[in-house]
């Protein structure tokens, strides 16, 4: 895949994934072995300084490719194809060795926060060397002042943090070790519109420090506010990467067939719907996945499932997609 540029950010490539696909093993009746494929051909690059935003409607395996990063699939995930982070190779092992320092999580759900633990504890961690207690006493008091949470809530518990305190204490633990890329797992669900707000400005500030962002959301709203591109999930595929600017107008610089309907379904673009629904992963012909609900099908859509290739600096896989449709 060939990068998208973004004027004014890094070039630094941080995280390079190229043509990953996660299956499960499962046992039907019998002890017959199925392979369910969640992710096919997944291919995708954030760099320093950058905010990429993975959009996909839930259920469609966002937070596996996180788990992926991370090493953290379940024991009867299969997955196949490459990761790079920093030109090195990403196998298990550095995984292990990386996460929760290089590489850093923000869970989707602040049930992640122990209830029985005060809120500054559980940023610091465990540590036995009191010198090193003192030094990440100083950070957490550091990190947690950057995001306006005052010297009252070292010795809160998590049920005393409103939803938007709570995400800024998900967003201080995973900046405790520094890290060069942030994994934002779906950080806005249940917040009010004040709280939103606000977290998806403490991400943005993230990519402005020089860490690369991979925020997984189903809001398109949110990766419009504060992504530099979005990558469209459909049934397991990346069907286009666009640079967020290219959300706008009439969607005429969107190449993908589905990302215009997603657009076009926005309340400020008219909420125009489209028929069908996202198909599982099993119920998928040989052909392009969005086949059956495109309007300008061709012989070689229904056969073959295109490649991702960049066309006028988006990355899309349509065969069609550099042509002007009729609207």
């Amino acid at each position: 895949m060939t990068a998208i540029n973004n004027p004014g950010k890094s070039s630094k490539t941080l995280l390079s994934i190229s043509n990953i696909s996660i299956s499960f093993l499962q046992y039907t009746q019998g002890l017959r072995q199925n392979v369910l494929k969640v992710i096919s051909d997944l291919t995708l690059d954030i760099s320093e300084g950058e905010v990429v935003a993975i959009l996909g409607s839930s259920g469609s395996g966002k937070s596996l490719l996180a788990h992926a990063v991370l090493g953290i699939l379940p024991s009867n995930a299969l997955l196949q194809g490459t990761m790079e982070f920093e030109g090195e190779f990403l196998d298990q092992k550095i995984k292990e060795e990386i996460r929760g320092k290089e590489i850093s999580l923000i869970p989707q759900s602040v049930k992640f926060l122990d209830p029985l633990m005060k809120v500054s504890d559980q940023v610091i961690g465990e540590t036995i060397d009191e010198t090193d207690k003192k030094r990440k006493q100083a950070l957490q008091r550091k990190i947690f002042e950057k995001y306006g949470l005052g010297k009252e809530v070292d010795d809160l518990y998590p049920f005393q943090l409103s939803g938007g305190m709570a995400r800024r204490v998900l967003i201080s633990t995973a900046l405790m070790s520094n890290p060069k890329l942030v994994i934002a797992d779906e950080p806005t669900p249940g917040l009010d519109d004040k709280s939103i707000k606000e977290t998806l400005n403490n991400i943005k500030q993230l990519a402005n420090d020089g860490a690369g962002v991979m925020l997984i959301t189903h809001d398109i709203n949110a990766a419009l506010e504060v992504a530099d591109k979005i990558a469209i999930f459909y049934s397991g595929y990346v069907i286009e990467i666009a640079n967020v600017e290219y959300f706008s107008g009439d969607g005429e610089n969107l190449k993908h067939p589905y990302t215009r309907a997603l657009y076009k379904a926005l309340p400020q673009n008219g909420f125009i719907l489209s028929d069908g629904h996202q198909p599982l992963h099993s119920d998928l012909h040989e052909g392009c996945v969005y086949y059956d609900r495109c309007d300008h099908p061709t012989e070689n859509c229904m056969k073959i499932n295109p490649d991702l290739i960049e066309i006028e600096g988006n990355n899309v896989r349509c065969h069609r997609g550099h042509r002007k449709y009729s609207r």
